[in-house]
C-alpha cells in the first residue's frame, strides 16, 4: 500500500466504539523507569468489556490504524491485523520499512488504563502499559 493509499480516517463514520490507546514501553531490565518516548498509538474498536472487537474490525479494516513511535526514527504508519487463531499483528503497509510486530494475546488483553500488555518486535517480547484510552 502507498503514502496516497493511507487516507485520514473520517470519524464521524466510525461506530462509538472505536477507541485511540496508546502503549508506552513498561518498566524491564533496560528500561527500569520504563520509556515513554517508545510506544504505539492504536485506533481500534473495543468491546463493553475493553477487549479488541472481531467484529467491528471486519467492517471497519481500514479504520484499525497503529503507529509505532521512537525517539529516535521517523513514526511507522500500519494497520491493525487479526491473523489465525485469533493473533493480532502491527503491519507497517505504508513505509514499509519495519516488519510485522505482532500482540501477545491481544485477544484477551483489556485495554483499560493502567492495564499491561506485551508486544513481540523483532528484538523480542517488551511489556508496554496503557496510558491513554479516549474516544475518537
Amino acid at each position: 500500500m502507498n503514502r496516497a493509499a493511507f487516507t485520514p480516517l473520517q470519524n464521524t463514520a466510525l461506530p462509538h466504539s472505536f477507541r485511540q490507546v496508546r502503549l508506552e514501553r513498561a518498566r524491564e531490565h533496560d528500561h527500569p523507569e520504563g520509556a515513554p518516548a517508545i510506544g504505539y498509538i492504536i485506533v481500534a474498536p473495543l468491546d463493553t468489556a475493553s477487549r479488541i472487537d472481531v467484529e467491528t474490525w471486519k467492517t471497519h479494516r481500514e479504520a484499525c490504524r497503529v503507529v509505532r513511535q521512537r525517539p529516535t526514527e521517523d513514526d511507522q504508519l500500519g494497520h491493525l491485523v487479526h491473523g489465525p487463531g485469533g493473533s493480532w499483528r502491527f503491519h507497517y503497509d505504508v513505509a514499509g520499512l519495519t516488519t510485522d510486530e505482532a500482540g501477545y494475546h491481544f485477544g484477551n488483553e483489556r485495554f483499560r488504563l493502567g492495564e499491561y500488555v506485551s508486544v513481540h518486535e523483532a528484538d523480542g517480547m517488551h511489556p508496554y502499559r496503557v496510558v491513554s484510552v479516549t474516544p475518537l
